[in-house]
């Protein structure tokens, strides 16, 4: 018999794609970016409206710094634009905002609109959006060992009571279930240091469509696809 498994609780997206999408339509790579946030509304309104309560997005990962200056601070003048434009909706949506990753090293303006816009969806019930910026997963999980290293160091915790339970209480995404769909838009087929330690038992989807053309269609047809699928975690089939 098949096992249905329904919509996800949590879907967690790689945006992969943009510069590709704007070289293949001669523009430049802004443009690409700019497109890009058409389709984060979009994932937004589709996850409220098929009932998805966690949406995890790939909006910054730390290897970005290493990108031409030009395009980072494009990137960062988007997303701040972006928070000032877009705050209103996400509240009447219910949709509550966090994001997960180091803050230290964005510019003060960047943090005070990262921290108004958490601040300021903080009721949102409907559907908590994650945007991992500035993120490592192998930094999440290197932090988190350290943490519970100096918790052993200091007598509050035996070596003998670490546990996996520990470790994700120690990572950004705390209290936040683990992701049951991962996609990566563009065809690349790889995580990029992305929900290392979460995505052990997701199901994988990888379109080969740029992140700009990720609209409602493909979201929706992302969640069939998912529910065509057979969640065993380790285990043997139902039959």
């Amino acid at each position: 018999m098949e096992n249905k498994i329904g919509i996800p609780t949590h879907i967690a997206i790689i945006m992969d794609g943009n510069g590709r999408w704007a070289k293949a339509h001669g523009k430049e790579r802004y443009e690409g970016h700019i497109e890009g946030v058409v389709s984060v509304k979009e994932a937004i309104r589709s996850a409220v409206r098929r009932g998805v309560r966690y949406l995890t997005l790939y909006a910054f990962s730390t290897e970005n710094w290493g990108r031409p200056i030009e395009e980072v601070d494009a990137l960062m003048e988007l997303f701040c634009r972006s928070v000032t434009n877009e705050t209103d909706e996400l509240v009447a949506e219910g949709v509550r905002v966090r994001m997960i990753g180091r803050r230290d090293r964005f510019s003060e303006r960047v943090r005070e609109h990262l921290l108004s816009i958490e601040e300021r969806t903080a009721a949102g019930e409907k559907l908590t959006l994650l945007l991992a910026f500035d993120y490592s997963s192998r930094e999440e999980i290197t932090r988190a060992a350290k943490c519970i290293a100096e918790r052993v160091a200091a007598g509050e915790i035996a070596a003998s009571e670490v546990s996996e339970q520990m470790v994700a209480e120690s990572l950004y995404t705390a209290g936040v279930p683990d992701p049951d769909l991962v996609i990566r838009t563009s065809g690349e087929c790889r995580l990029s240091n992305f929900l290392l330690w979460q995505a052990s038992y997701a199901e994988f989807y990888f379109p080969e469509v740029m992140w700009p053309d990720f609209r409602a269609d493909e979201f929706d047809h992302a969640l069939e696809v998912y529910a065509s699928r057979n969640r065993r975690f380790g285990l043997v089939a139902k039959e």
